[in-house]
């Protein structure tokens, strides 16, 4: 029996504030999950995030959401089941939102079984600014869900 491929993938641009949030959490998580679990930072084009998370079992994924008024808020979709909800992770700063890139692998019938994603809510998007603080708190409870998650998968609890 092989072992579950398992991929974390955080989303962002690290010169625009607080869309640096899933990419800040994927750093955070590195070296602290099992040594079978990939981490993969999605910085460019993101429909590079299919070729990461190709032929995985499950993908954790986290990314920041649109400001809607509570800064730092974590909000978790489980996409496997059904699409995220368009007014959350619209295009932003990306060149296509992740609900748009979810939606197209499931339509190519690539989206891996098991498609968790981790939104965090923006507070500032404005280029050259670091995290706001309530994004950056949220980003280490957003790893510690992450984790947890990724425990349970492996061991047959998700």
């Amino acid at each position: 029996m092989r072992e579950a491929r398992v991929v974390v993938i955080g989303i962002g641009n690290s010169y625009r504030g607080d869309d640096a949030a899933g990419l800040a959490a994927a750093t955070l998580l590195a070296g602290t999950l099992p040594p079978a679990v990939e981490i993969a930072r999605c910085e460019q084009e993101p429909s590079r995030i299919m070729d990461a998370w190709a032929g995985a079992d499950a993908t954790f994924v986290i990314d920041a959401v649109a400001p809607l008024g509570s800064p730092g808020t974590l909000r978790v979709f489980d996409a496997s089941v059904s699409g995220l909800p368009a007014n959350s992770f619209r295009s932003s700063t990306h060149a296509l939102g992740l609900g748009e890139i979810i939606e197209l692998a499931r339509a190519m019938g690539i989206l891996p079984p098991h498609v968790m994603v981790y939104g965090i809510e923006a507070a500032d998007l404005s280029a050259g600014h670091p995290l706001s603080p309530a994004v950056a708190d949220a980003v280490a409870a957003a790893a510690g869900a992450i984790s947890a998650d990724v425990e349970a998968f492996l061991s047959g609890g998700a």
